[in-house]
C-alpha cells in the first residue's frame, strides 16, 4: 500500500481545499515541482497531481506545471485528474509523461469515452468516483448525479482500468478521519485497486485501512501532510509493515 501526496494546482500554486470548495483554498508553496520534489526525497513512490482550474474550465489549464511535476518526479509515478474530458485530452497528459490520466466527469457523463480510453491505454486509466452521500459527483464537485458510486464501480468491471479513486467529498480537506466503511463498501464493489482518498488526518486513519490493503493500492493525503498531522515517512511506514 502507498501513501501518496496531493498536488492540488490553482493558480499556479500548490493548494489544498476543503470539500472542493475554491474559496476555501490554503496556499503552501508557489512552485509544484519543488513540492513534488520534497514528496519524493521523503520517500513517495507516486504522487497524485489535480489540475483544480482544469477541473472547472473543462479542459486542461495547467499543463506547463505538470510537465514540471512529471520532470522533477523522475522515475516515481504522477497521476493526474481535472479537466480530462476528451480522448485528445487523454493522449497529451500521457504523452507529457504521466503514467495514468485520472477521467472522472468524462466517465460519469460520457460511459463510451471511458470504455474507448481504458481500450486505447489499457492500465493508463483511472477512474475517479467523487461521491457525496454515496452519489458521484461531477464538474470540480459543482454538481451531485444521481449516479450510485457503488454501483458505477460494478458496472465498469469489465474495463481494464489502472484503479479507482475513491473521494469522499464530506471529509476531503477537512482532516475529520477517513470514511473506512465507504471505503470497504467501494473495495467490495470493485474489481480494480481502489485508493482511498479524503479525511486523512494522523497515522490512525492509515492504520484503519490497513487491512483492506489485498485491494487498497494506497491513500491519498493532502492536508495531513501539509498540516503536519502526518509524517509522511511515518505513514508509508506504517503501510509498509502492513
Amino acid at each position: 500500500m502507498l501513501l501518496i501526496p496531493a498536488i492540488d494546482l490553482k493558480d499556479g500554486q500548490c493548494v489544498q481545499l476543503k470539500q472542493g470548495a475554491l474559496d476555501s483554498a490554503s496556499i503552501y508553496s508557489d512552485d509544484p515541482a519543488a513540492m513534488a520534489r520534497r514528496w519524493i526525497d521523503a520517500g513517495a513512490r507516486r504522487i497524485h497531481v489535480v489540475d483544480l482550474d482544469g477541473a472547472f474550465a473543462g479542459e486542461p489549464v495547467n499543463g506547463s506545471l505538470v510537465a514540471a511535476i512529471v520532470d522533477a518526479a523522475g522515475d516515481v509515478p504522477v497521476q493526474l485528474g481535472g479537466g480530462i474530458r476528451t480522448l485528445d485530452a487523454v493522449r497529451a497528459c500521457l504523452d507529457m509523461g504521466v503514467e495514468q490520466a485520472i477521467l472522472g466527469t468524462a466517465a460519469i457523463e460520457n460511459r463510451e469515452l471511458l470504455a474507448e480510453a481504458a481500450s486505447t491505454f489499457a492500465n493508463r486509466i483511472i477512474l475517479g468516483i467523487d461521491a457525496r452521500d454515496g452519489r458521484a459527483a461531477t464538474r470540480g464537485w459543482d454538481a451531485t448525479t444521481g449516479v450510485d458510486a457503488y454501483e458505477l464501480a460494478r458496472e465498469v468491471a469489465g474495463l481494464p482500468l489502472h484503479a479507482i479513486v475513491f473521494t469522499d467529498i464530506a471529509r476531503d480537506g477537512m482532516l475529520t478521519g477517513v470514511n473506512v466503511p465507504a471505503t470497504g463498501r467501494m473495495l467490495a464493489a470493485a474489481a480494480v485497486p481502489v485508493v482511498a482518498s479524503g479525511g486523512v488526518r494522523s497515522l490512525d486513519d492509515l492504520a484503519a485501512l490497513a487491512p483492506m490493503k489485498d485491494g487498497l493500492l494506497g491513500a491519498i493525503s493532502g492536508s495531513a501532510l501539509y498540516e503536519g498531522t502526518l509524517d509522511f515517512a511515518a505513514g508509508q511506514a506504517l503501510l509498509d509493515d502492513a
